[in-house]
Order: structure tokens, then sequence, then C-alpha cells
């Protein structure tokens, strides 16, 4: 099943630049392991930056805008993928990408997960620079997440399993965007426990009764 919900282009490129920081890399890696268009897209950048690079002596490189850049991306021959889908089968079942099992010291199943309410579960992935926060978050079949909005950006990306909220369905290799404007309520998909590899900036923010009595826990 090929993704739906991608990262931005903004972030692909940062990515492909060597810029972003550890967290956020982790997750697009791990992304990029499942997405065969965002490897393109990724592929397509290091190349146009090598080709920039080549040009610096020759001739001086016009800053533009990203927009630009990207439109000289999309006039590029299509690349081959700088990513191969390397994956392994946890002892539970769960399919983990090499780019984040790397960071994991065990099996899904016997990390240190912490209780943030009813049905969820979050255990944090060490790093070792300083940025975001990244961790995973198991969330029980048909469950409802505490409604909550964000002091920062968070992205969440789908392992196994998925969710739905007010800005749709994810599923494995999806992308979920949030910033401190987005208030929702993830509900996990029936059937199956949903996995998500999460990066936050900021803190959560629980809203309502409920939310607001497990704010003590619900927080990464």
């Amino acid at each position: 099943m090929n993704a739906s919900h991608h990262p931005s282009d903004d972030l692909l490129w940062t990515y492909a630049a060597g810029s972003l920081d550890e967290p956020s890399s982790i997750l697009i890696a791990t992304h990029l392991s499942l997405c065969p268009a965002c490897r393109t897209v990724v592929a397509k950048a290091e190349s146009l930056g090598g080709e920039l690079f080549e040009d610096l002596d020759a001739a001086p490189v016009d800053a533009g805008s990203l927009d630009a850049v990207l439109a000289r991306l999309d006039n590029t021959e299509e690349v081959g993928s700088v990513f191969v889908e390397n994956r392994g089968h946890d002892e539970d079942g769960v399919t983990v990408p090499a780019p984040l099992k790397e960071y994991l010291p065990g099996s899904v199943p016997s990390l240190p997960w912490r209780w943030l309410g009813p049905g969820v579960r979050y255990t944090p992935v060490k790093v070792e620079a300083k940025g975001p926060k990244v961790g995973l978050l198991r969330i029980a079949p048909g469950t409802k997440v505490p409604m909550h909005g964000h002091s920062g950006n968070e992205m969440t990306m789908v392992l196994a399993g998925g969710f739905t909220d007010a800005t749709g369905s994810y599923q494995r290799g999806d992308v979920e965007a949030a910033d401190d404007g987005l208030v929702h309520q993830p509900v996990a998909d029936p059937g199956e426990e949903c996995l998500c590899l999460v990066v936050t900036e900021g803190e959560l923010q629980p809203t309502g009764m409920i939310a607001k009595v497990l704010q003590p826990f619900f927080r990464f």
C-alpha cells in the first residue's frame, strides 16, 4: 500500500540537504523506506544539489525560492531510489523499517512503555542531538486518544494499523503534520493496534474534562 499523506516538500528538501534535526530525520528516513514517491523527490533534490555545488566555481548561484528549485526538480529526469525498503519482523509481527530499527534497543514489545491513558502507551526513542522529542506511540484498537492541541509542531507517522481524526485517515507509511492551530482526537482503527512514530517540538495540550484529568500522564 502506497502512502497517501506525505511530509512537505520543504521537509524533504531540508532532509536532502542534510540540514534536518536528528529526530525529524529519523521520521523522514522511515517514511522514505516505505514511500517510492518521496524517495524520488529526495533523490532528485540530492542530484540537483550536487549540480549546484559543481557550478559554484563557474558562476554565482541564485538563491531563489524553494518553489523555483522544486520546479526544476519536476523537470528533472526520474532517477533511481536512494533508499531500499529493508524491513524485518519483530516477534509480535510488527514490521519496523530499517532506519528506525537501528535506534531501538530491542523488539517493540520489549521497549519500556509508559501508560498515558486507557489503551495508550508511549516510549521515547533516544537520540544524541538536541531538538524535538521522538518516540513511539501504541494505541489499542478502537481507542480514542484524549482530545488535545499542541504548543508546537508535531509529526506522526503510522507504522502499523491506522487512525482517523478530523484531518483524514492515516495508514502505514502516512505522515500527519500538526501545528499549534490543530485540536484533534485521533481514533485508532478497529481490529489492529496502531503503532506510530511521533516527533514533537512542544507539549501536548489536553482539552475537555477527561483529557484534563489525564493531563499529568498524557505527555511525551
